[in-house]
């Protein structure tokens, strides 16, 4: 007797034809239930939900806010823009660029909401408007002429009671002026102030506020051969006599990292080492944007130089980056951004829905499906091979969860040891087929990533998940006269 596995996708149920059918064609060897007992089992698998704790977000929820409330976000980033808020002087208050039917929405879909507080008033520097350094920012916070101390003390009192105590403090200062991106012409030591006087205005504006370091490119200095950026920051505030006793002037250190799925795990791990180095191994790391823009869009095409990328790519680039993310010590990770609002015709969009018409991009069901099975995880663990990667996730509600992806251009086969009697495959997308080990394994084939002369493979295959009981579980990399062991770090 033969059965077909079914699987549950945004169109409902749906039978894979001989298992091959499949969104993208895993080989497998295992035994799989009737349809009948598919209903049985397949609620033993709980998703956590956003009620509970929510460690990844999406930045500027806030355009399509139902939309983003099925996504299921737990957290967002919004910009709340100085020269908005105070476009006059330090007496105006305008909210409208924060609509407090946002905060409302976000509140109502147990979404928190991080503010990120950039862009100097033209009135408010002697520099350049929105990049300027304040003016009055080496003045003692509680001077009423250190401009920036008053709208971070102001921001902090006015929207605690709104549900916003997290504050990002300004946005990619490593970024120089002649480079595309610009925001801060000040200096290091000037970002160190502006720094150490939001943690002191914030404080008195709303004790129980979280200081979040601004996001950096990393690649920006990587590039030009310089030092990192926040590497000569915390160095800086070492130096500080004050900091010890306030907690370094920041709680999160923040990363942006694109394009490339292995620099994700990299480049965490070296933030880790580097606030260990300086003593600050306490302090949360959160990677408040990352996504990989694709150029191969037939509803919005975009030229690029590097980083091909069709549609396909980047939502396996946000699954990756979400397990080797959590692998590497990130507590929150969100995706840059929900929409790209008023593109130019080719512009790059790094949206998980289409800039074309809003329809959501298989990136969005992506990250929606790392929402739902990625949170709750109390350990991550990473194994790697040459040709492929697995991610564990040890769950609080005793599932295990390893996500794995072929590294190259070839695919790949591996066997994983049953740790029950049943488990549950799962795609990039979500959707669900409930299996059987065959002689206590699994084996499945890794479709190869595409790769190309100047990307190399920058972004790994489509990514398999397996979810099964938590316990001890061998994976192996079967290759045509060997095996290799697969260790978790």
């Amino acid at each position: 007797m033969s059965f077909q596995p079914i699987v549950v996708g945004a169109q409902g149920l749906a039978p894979l034809q001989n298992i091959t059918n499949f969104s993208y064609k895993p080989l497998f060897l295992f035994s799989v239930f009737s349809v009948s007992l598919w209903f049985i089992f397949s609620f033993s698998l709980t998703p956590v939900s956003a009620q509970d704790e929510n460690i990844f977000g999406v930045v500027e929820g806030f355009w399509f806010p139902d939309m983003t409330c099925d996504l299921g976000a737990g957290w967002e980033r919004i910009i709340f823009d100085w020269s908005q808020h105070q476009p006059e002087d330090s007496d105006d208050w305008y909210t409208l660029n924060v609509d407090d039917r946002w905060l409302k929405t976000a509140n109502q879909c147990n979404r928190e909401v991080v503010a990120l507080l950039k862009h100097t008033p033209a009135w408010a520097t002697d520099g350049i408007a929105g990049a300027g350094v304040p003016r009055g920012l080496y003045l003692p916070v509680d001077d009423p002429n250190n401009l920036w101390a008053n709208f971070v003390r102001r921001s902090a009192e006015y929207y605690a009671t709104r549900g916003v105590h997290r504050f990002i403090i300004w946005n990619e200062p490593d970024i120089s002026r002649e480079t595309y991106g610009f925001e801060f012409e000040g200096s290091l030591d000037d970002y160190f102030q502006l720094l150490k006087v939001a943690y002191f205005a914030a404080k008195e504006g709303n004790p129980a506020a979280v200081i979040h370091l601004a996001g950096t490119t990393y690649w920006h200095d990587v590039n030009e051969g310089e030092r990192l950026y926040m590497d000569r920051l915390l160095e800086r505030i070492q130096q500080d006599p004050d900091a010890a006793a306030n907690h370094d002037y920041f709680d999160v250190f923040s990363l942006h990292i694109y394009f490339r799925t292995d620099t994700i795990y990299d480049i965490v791990s070296e933030t880790r080492v580097l606030l260990d180095r300086y003593g600050m191994g306490d302090k949360h790391i959160w990677i408040n944007e990352t996504n990989a823009a694709p150029t191969d869009d037939p509803l919005w095409p975009v030229v690029r130089p590097v980083y091909q990328t069709n549609l396909q790519q980047q939502a396996s680039f946000l699954v990756q980056a979400a397990a080797l993310g959590l692998a590497a010590g990130a507590d929150h990770i969100a995706v840059y951004k929900l929409y790209d609002q008023q593109l130019p015709p080719g512009g790059e969009s790094f949206g998980i829905l289409s800039p074309a018409d809003q329809s959501p991009r298989p990136a969005f069901d992506a990250w929606k499906m790392v929402i739902r099975y990625f949170n709750g995880a109390e350990q991550a663990q990473r194994a790697q091979s040459e040709r492929v990667d697995v991610v564990k996730l040890t769950h609080s509600d005793g599932q295990q969860t390893l996500a794995m992806w072929a590294r190259t251009g070839e695919s790949a086969q591996i066997e994983i040891s049953a740790t029950g009697e049943k488990a549950h495959f799962v795609d990039q997308y979500g959707n669900i087929t409930l299996v059987r080990p065959v002689d206590g394994l699994y084996r499945l084939a890794l479709p190869g990533a595409v790769c190309n002369s100047v990307d190399g493979c920058a972004v790994g295959g489509l990514v398999s998940l397996l979810i099964q009981p938590a316990g001890d579980v061998l994976v192996h990399e079967i290759m045509s006269a060997s095996q290799v062991d697969l260790t978790f770090e």
